[in-house]
């Protein structure tokens, strides 16, 4: 017999804290048959991305796993002010389509909002939803919100550091700039995971080498002057490559 993709796992909400059911995919069918080069992954059967945030039926609370487990009074206040005063029961526990997840998507990104969550819960939420128009093919929904990521992934940088996984952070401040078209920027942060000898995350830097390269391709071919980082870098690459 072939499994279900999907398993029921019971939630406890932080705000209520009514007891609900959720869903997700089994750990066995979590593999891609590709991902890109921000970490979008495609699956054949049921993406674990559409059930990462978990929406109370009772008060409409949306949270991830990574979200605040004890709210302050005034993150309460505020949660029931805008949101628990309007919320209309409805059960997002079982399949959802990509439309049903966008929407958990939209009202977790508000709840973190309300509630002041961390920088990098926020900036994952937005660049969820920015994959989740890339599924769509909605080309200008998915630049708005891979903008809005990358805002909040410096925010990231700025104020929570890089929490023991710097040369990711980095490069996906890279690629996000990359990809929607900030391409100077995009080279100082790749530099940044290349350059810095305290980096020793290997598939990092061969993730910033080749974006790096593949950046350096699009400049040329739009005509655009490269920016001194990179011709620098080639200066130093040539002297050192032997005769």
């Amino acid at each position: 017999m072939e499994l279900e993709p999907l398993y029921k796992v019971k939630i406890t909400c932080h705000y209520c804290e009514n007891e609900f059911e959720t869903s997700r995919v089994r750990p066995s069918l979590k593999r891609p048959y590709r991902t890109d080069s921000d970490f979008c992954a495609y699956y054949k059967l049921e993406n674990p991305d559409f059930y990462v945030v978990r929406i109370c039926p009772e008060c409409g609370f949306a949270s991830t796993e990574n979200s605040t487990e004890r709210l302050s009074d005034t993150q309460r206040q505020n949660f029931k002010n805008q949101i628990g005063n309007r919320w209309e029961k409805r059960d997002y526990s079982g399949a959802r389509t990509i439309d049903q997840a966008l929407a958990t998507y939209k009202l977790g990104l508000l709840c973190a909002q309300v509630i002041q969550e961390k920088d990098r819960v926020v900036a994952g939420l937005l660049h969820h939803i920015a994959w989740l128009y890339r599924y769509r093919e909605d080309h200008e929904q998915e630049r708005r919100f891979l903008e809005f990521s990358l805002d909040s992934y410096v925010r990231v940088f700025e104020r929570e550091g890089t929490g023991g996984n710097e040369a990711r952070l980095l490069y996906l401040l890279g690629e996000l700039n990359r990809r929607i078209g900030r391409f100077h920027e995009a080279v100082k942060w790749f530099g940044r995971v290349i350059q810095d000898k305290r980096i020793t995350d290997a598939a990092m830097i061969r993730a910033s080498r080749e974006q790096w390269a593949l950046l350096r391709e699009q400049m040329i071919s739009g005509k655009m002057e490269l920016p001194e980082e990179m011709v620098e870098a080639e200066k130093g690459a040539t002297k050192r490559s032997p005769n």
